[in-house]
């Protein structure tokens, strides 16, 4: 009598273990932006309304001349149709590939954004891809404060590069590239929305797909 009641109760552990794994595996699959390790997309780089439903993520690297050509060219159309009509929030995370200069570049502007703030850091986000120049610019440690002191005061300008030489942006750029291979990010510019990845190339086509987000 004692033997059907083990493969029993085997059985019935069996079925719970079974349970547990399924819940886990749910559990990380669906695991939302605020929780990643390191990464809170709350402290990224922002554009938009405090109060618009869908967030709008977008990876790029400073060195990189599609993201440039982007920033040039499709970005200012996200601003017109999606963020300033409180469709969207934008934010910016750094996925720097392509060298060190990338790297440098990425780790320099988490430091403005950290001791400067939201608005400086969109300024000095825009100037660097618009002096770019096409990829001809080496995104040097000279070039970086060059750019930054045509926006803010020289005391402002020393202590940015102050934490910079001190490391202070390198584990915000690690916590971004985590961030980045979490969502299968392979290349620059990409964007998410609510984290769907975008695979067109319209304006009307990134905009369709926010409009289902908020719907759904």
């Amino acid at each position: 009598m004692a033997k059907p009641k083990l493969k029993r109760s085997a059985r019935w552990f069996l079925f719970i273990l079974a349970i547990v794994l399924v819940l886990l595996v749910i559990s990380f699959r669906f695991k939302p932006f605020a929780d990643t390790k390191g990464f809170q997309l709350e402290s990224q780089p922002v554009l938009g309304e405090e109060t618009a439903p869908v967030e709008l993520v977008a990876f790029g690297d400073y060195k990189c001349p599609s993201c440039q050509s982007f920033n040039r060219s499709f970005f200012p159309l996200i601003q017109e149709k999606l963020i300033a009509t409180g469709k969207v929030k934008f934010y910016f995370v750094h996925y720097p590939f392509l060298d060190e200069d990338s790297t440098k570049a990425a780790e320099f502007a988490e430091v403005v954004y950290h001791e400067l703030g939201n608005d400086v850091f969109w300024q000095f986000h825009h100037v660097v891809y618009d002096e770019q120049h096409d990829g001809k610019n080496k995104l040097t440690l000279a070039f970086l404060t060059n750019t930054l002191s045509g926006l803010v005061s020289e005391e402002e300008t020393d202590k940015v590069v102050e934490a910079y030489k001190s490391g202070a942006g390198k584990k915000s750029v690690e916590a971004d590239i985590a961030y980045a291979n979490k969502n299968n990010v392979s290349e620059t510019s990409t964007l998410l929305v609510d984290g769907v990845g975008f695979k067109g190339s319209r304006i009307s086509e990134l905009n369709r797909l926010v409009e289902k987000s908020t719907n759904e």
